[in-house]
């Protein structure tokens, strides 16, 4: 059975952050909003119902957690979010992965959407190194 790992495509958009339980953790690059993705680490899953039923009682948790994990992130900016977006798309990469958003009222695509709104701003590298770190603090170390 081959080994796990996120598709190719998380590369360009997200960073490496470490690991739960269940997932592979990813922050994405976008610094517009707080957000976190969760790839569960098992391969050729492709909707929730390919997990089993203790996984995605697992993956329910770590959407939990994630949901904190977001926070803590906005509350680096002193901006807290008013709303969590979670969300399995899965239109343009088909792995199974989560979404996790924190939303702002009056943000960049407020009240709507993020995915197709405006384009990313990635984190300069002090802010990027700066939420790795707090995810760090919450998480396994980084896969090398």
């Amino acid at each position: 059975m081959a080994d796990f790992a996120p598709d190719p495509a998380f590369e360009a958009g997200s960073k490496a952050a470490g690991e739960l339980a269940l997932c592979h953790v990813r922050l994405q690059d976008d610094a517009r909003y707080p957000w976190v993705i969760l790839i569960p680490r098992q391969v050729g899953l492709v909707e929730l119902s390919d997990l089993k039923v203790a996984d995605r009682a697992r993956l329910m948790e770590e959407i939990v957690a994630a949901g904190d994990m977001v926070r803590d992130l906005a509350a680096l900016d002193g901006d807290p979010v008013d709303k969590l977006n979670v969300g399995a798309l899965g239109n343009v990469t088909t792995q199974l992965h989560v979404h996790v958003v924190g939303r702002r009222r009056g943000d960049d695509a407020w009240p709507g959407p993020v995915w197709g709104a405006g384009t990313a701003r990635a984190y300069d590298p002090q802010a990027l190194a700066l939420r790795l770190s707090a995810l760090s603090a919450r998480l396994a170390p980084r896969a090398a």
